[in-house]
């Protein structure tokens, strides 16, 4: 915690004090292949980081160690996937959303209100919600649910990097980098690989791995 005390960003948590709120966010929304992943996350009142903060503000150093201090601090986390076959089936938008609830579903203790990065959510068992642009940058749950996500994101990716090293996801994480898309142009697509969401230059035909 090495940030000084002009610098350190001050979240908003609780919004209301005495009751349980989980804050809900996901990541992998914009890529290109691998699953999108939520997290619902339940903080105490007093809980504090100086380097809480959305987790594309924050280095993949103290991410990681951020991930460690919510999971040993937090009264309640869970963290849930929608692949990339179901958000080809359903879209992006809707499976965001699915993987929140399945992180809600998941969580050991029951949320009495819950807090949604972004504009859009599908009621959840008819408990209050409000959604927050940049929610991850003003509320701590948020921000935990980011780092969360963000994380198990990134792990899981790193895992199936080795199975189609070529498209280099231990790197890009499946975004659409630019060199993301010339893999894919040259080598086409593997299961992995959301097929609603790849354009294939009109030039090259479309390769399917088995």
């Amino acid at each position: 915690m090495a940030n000084s005390p002009d610098k350190v960003k001050l979240l908003i948590n609780p919004v209301k004090r005495g009751r349980v709120e989980a804050g809900c966010d996901e990541a992998g929304r914009g890529c290109l292949a691998g699953p999108v992943y939520a997290a619902a996350v339940i903080l105490p009142e007093n809980f504090f980081h100086p380097d809480l903060n959305d987790s594309k503000q924050v280095k993949k150093t103290t991410r990681d160690k951020l991930r460690k201090y919510i999971e040993e601090n937090a009264v309640s986390y869970a963290v849930a996937c929608v692949d990339n076959k179901e958000i080809d089936k359903i879209n992006i938008l809707k499976a965001s959303i699915v993987a929140m609830h399945r992180a809600l579903d998941a969580l050991p203790l029951k949320p009495e209100f819950i807090l949604v990065d972004g504009n859009k959510f599908f009621p959840y068992k008819n408990i209050p919600h409000i959604c927050a642009i940049k929610g991850d940058s003003t509320y701590a749950a948020i921000a935990a649910a980011s780092i969360l996500a963000k994380t198990y994101r990134d792990e899981y990716m790193m895992k199936i990097a080795d199975e189609y090293p070529e498209y280099m996801w231990n790197v890009n994480k499946g975004y659409p980098t630019k060199q993301h898309r010339e893999i894919i142009d040259n080598a086409g697509i593997t299961p992995y690989h959301r097929k609603t969401f790849v354009k294939i230059s009109e030039n090259r035909q479309l390769k399917l791995f088995n």
